[in-house]
């Protein structure tokens, strides 16, 4: 393998057992690589991080299984590029021959159109699709190309790991073989990746090359050194990006206008989708404002439509908006807590059965077994409430919904005590 390619194309993995990482995934008895042993793989959607092993483990299931591969780049290829592989697969269909792999790099980056083009492929067995994205595919893929593959979630490569991929590097990479490297310190190559191996693996090379000797010497402060001059202020595929996101997050969270108009500037600037950061916005009048005020999900909401019809330049000013507003509104993340915990009810009780009265009775059967007997329609009572078990009678006295401080949940309080009295006492 020829040393001009980047090292960490030349110590691309080739087999899982020299595959590093994602253990829950392709570790002993785990689901893709028991797909694997099998021979029988469906289409998936690989889910991730970038520098996780999302292309490398494509190829790996291609080559293990001696099953024709295409690649494509959702960033230059078209329908027309799509129609060329399903056409060449479709020419290589036989009766006893598996059908090929096709690998989609960012495959959010497909328009509905070209996502479209690959449904009847996909459907009738012509390709076995494997996408890859650092987005989520629930927002970036379509629901029917969805409901047609599994979607697998790759994690962060941890600390184990990236100091086992280094020590491959120093073992197995014949450039790095003829020079005599010691390394003192790691923790600043380490913290540099993000849990990103490509990237790991470019800061190990870069710092090795940096040095005129054969003899090199890895600390924190050589790291440091050489990538201050290298590395670029903002890379919205590796762990700056990570970081302005969670700190934009945090000072929205904190009710911190100014910090947070200041992280959103950092992720216009570094061309960050105009997408990604009102997604977030959604999420956190969900999560963090919540009940405290309601009409945060509303302005956000419609931000996210907004910037989407009218894209950079104008789309910082709708930004920025939202972003002070739920800077500065009273925070509550009752709704998440207590979906949360419900979630965890369900999980622990399982499928507990549902109270009779409010069951639905659309048979005579259902209605001669009690079904609806005894519900109280809600409407016909003063004040449009009457007292009536809806849980299970196993959890009846459980709470779920905790209201918070602030003025508009102490209003849900009042109204709730007024209600139910000493169940929300």
């Amino acid at each position: 393998m020829s040393n001009n390619q980047p090292l960490a194309e030349r110590l691309r993995p080739k087999t899982l057992d020299d595959y590093i990482g994602q253990g829950h995934l392709v570790g002993k008895g785990a689901v893709l690589r028991k797909m694997i042993e099998s021979g029988n793989v469906s289409s998936f959607i690989l889910w991730g991080p970038p520098g996780v092993g999302k292309t490398t483990l494509a190829k790996i299931i291609a080559n293990t299984l001696e099953r024709p591969f295409y690649t494509l780049s959702a960033v230059s290829s078209g329908v027309k590029d799509v129609r060329e592989v399903i056409e060449k697969a479709k020419k290589q269909q036989f009766f006893s021959r598996p059908n090929p792999i096709l690998f989609i790099d960012e495959i959010h980056r497909f328009s509905k159109s070209q996502q479209d083009s690959l449904l009847g492929a996909v459907e009738q067995g012509v390709i076995t699709l494997i996408g890859a994205t650092t987005e989520n595919p629930s927002f970036e893929v379509i629901s029917p190309l969805l409901s047609r593959c599994q979607v697998y979630v790759l994690k962060h490569l941890e600390k184990e790991g990236l100091e086992k991929i280094i020590e491959a590097a120093l073992k197995n990479d014949t450039a790095l073989k003829t020079k005599k490297i010691k390394i003192e310190e790691n923790e600043m190559m380490l913290r540099y990746s993000g849990g990103d191996a490509r990237k790991l693996l470019n800061v190990l090379e870069l710092v090795v090359n940096a040095e005129e000797t054969d003899e090199v010497v890895i600390t924190n402060e050589i790291v440091t050194a050489r990538l201050q001059k290298n590395l670029a202020i903002y890379d919205k595929n590796g762990e700056m990006h990570y970081d302005i996101i969670s700190a934009f997050i945090k000072s929205v969270r904190g009710g911190d206008p100014d910090a947070a108009v200041y992280y959103l500037a950092r992720m216009i600037e570094g061309g960050e989708d105009v997408k990604f950061i009102a997604r977030r916005l959604v999420v956190l009048a969900a999560e963090d404002i919540g009940l405290a005020n309601p009409n945060a999900l509303l302005l956000a909401q419609g931000t996210f439509d907004a910037v989407h019809q009218i894209g950079y330049p104008e789309a910082r000013i709708i930004l920025s908006e939202c972003t002070i507003y739920l800077a500065t509104s009273p925070k509550s993340n009752s709704a998440y807590s207590a979906i949360d915990k419900a979630l965890g009810l369900v999980k622990q009780t399982g499928n507990l059965p549902i109270p009779l009265l409010i069951r639905n009775a659309p048979t005579k059967l259902m209605k001669d077994l009690g079904y609806g007997k005894g519900y109280k329609y809600a409407h016909s009572y003063k004040g449009n409430f009457v007292e009536q078990d809806f849980l299970p009678k196993e959890i009846k006295n459980e709470r779920l919904y905790q209201p918070q401080n602030n003025p508009s949940e102490l209003k849900i309080l009042e109204r709730l005590k007024k209600w139910w009295g000493n169940r929300f006492g």
